[in-house]
């Protein structure tokens, strides 16, 4: 990247901070980096496709956002990039946007320096900076590579699971709930439920309590509280429930189901779904695996 210099990409990073910042919750990265080049103009070199199709551009700004990471300033997660509270200090302290990258660049290689092939490292860098630096560039280019495949693999499985036919979706989280031991006693059929799909117990005779009431929706639109509210009115004092959406829950649902006293209540998004079929994949029967097929493919892991 020789023509490309660190006060360029330092103003590309701290833009994409501003877009940001601007969405606590976080932003899709190909959604961020999209309105991010919108606000530049780029130059050819920086407007230029490999032979991938992929711009230039993008690769300079993922490149550069390794170095974030690290600092511990941005976090990715299924493809969602957001910024956190030493992120948000950062880019307040320091203004200029060569310095901005310098001091993620710095915080990059302190990490690398922690880490348990260090020495190697330092040999390396000893040895001819050259090597340093292309060493340097293909774990950033092997973590680019994985951050770019979990994207494409999150936006297929949860296009997927939100196109999926209510009453399928419905019979995933109770094949979920059985392969974590739990005893699922009822399902319901299609029709009016009253806001109830499934129970489950702890134990197969339904003997030992907490009974688990569970409500199932496959949705685009996030629960608000009062949707939270009416699901927690079906509980008793001895039940647990589980709200399952995939269009995921409001701040204020949230809150609502965190500082509850005597209503005992999870809220179960997409992504908490997804990383709960996952962990739990070995034990699902072939047929519940049929509604969600998963295959692991081996790449080289980055580092940390």
């Amino acid at each position: 990247m020789a023509e490309i210099t660190r006060r360029r990409t330092g103003e590309f990073l701290r833009e994409l901070f501003s877009i940001l910042m601007a969405v606590p919750e976080g932003m899709r990265a190909s959604d961020a980096l999209q309105l991010l080049s919108s606000r530049f103009t780029l130059s050819p070199y920086e407007a230029d496709n490999y032979e991938s199709g992929s711009r230039r551009f993008e690769k300079i700004v993922r490149f550069a956002t390794v170095d974030c990471v690290k600092a511990g300033w941005l976090v990715k997660d299924k493809g969602i990039w957001s910024i956190t509270d030493e992120g948000r200090a950062a880019y307040a302290e320091l203004s200029d946007p060569e310095a901005f990258y310098k001091r993620a660049c710095k915080l990059y290689a302190e990490w690398k320096a922690a880490q348990p092939d260090a020495e190697v490292s330092v040999a390396a860098a000893a040895a001819s900076t050259t090597v340093a630096d292309d060493v340097d560039s293909t774990a950033k280019s092997v973590s680019v590579t994985f951050e770019e495949a979990e994207e494409q693999a999150w936006a297929e499985i949860s296009q997927y699971l939100r196109a999926m036919n209510p009453y399928d979706f419905q019979d995933l989280v109770a094949d979920l709930l059985r392969a974590m031991t739990y005893h699922v006693t009822w399902v319901s059929p299609p029709g009016k439920d009253g806001g109830l799909d499934i129970l489950a117990w702890p134990d197969a005779l339904g003997t030992r309590l907490p009974r688990i009431k569970v409500q199932v929706k496959r949705q685009q639109h996030a629960v608000n509280v009062d949707g939270l509210r009416s699901f927690m009115a079906l509980l008793g004092d001895d039940d647990v429930g589980l709200f399952v959406c995939t269009g995921g829950f409001t701040k204020d649902a949230e809150a609502e189901a965190r500082t509850q006293e005597k209503r005992r209540v999870m809220l179960i998004g997409l992504d908490k779904l997804f990383d709960l079929w996952d962990e739990h994949y070995d034990q699902l029967t072939d047929r519940a695996r049929r509604r969600l097929p998963l295959r692991s493919i081996r790449f080289l892991a980055p580092g940390g």
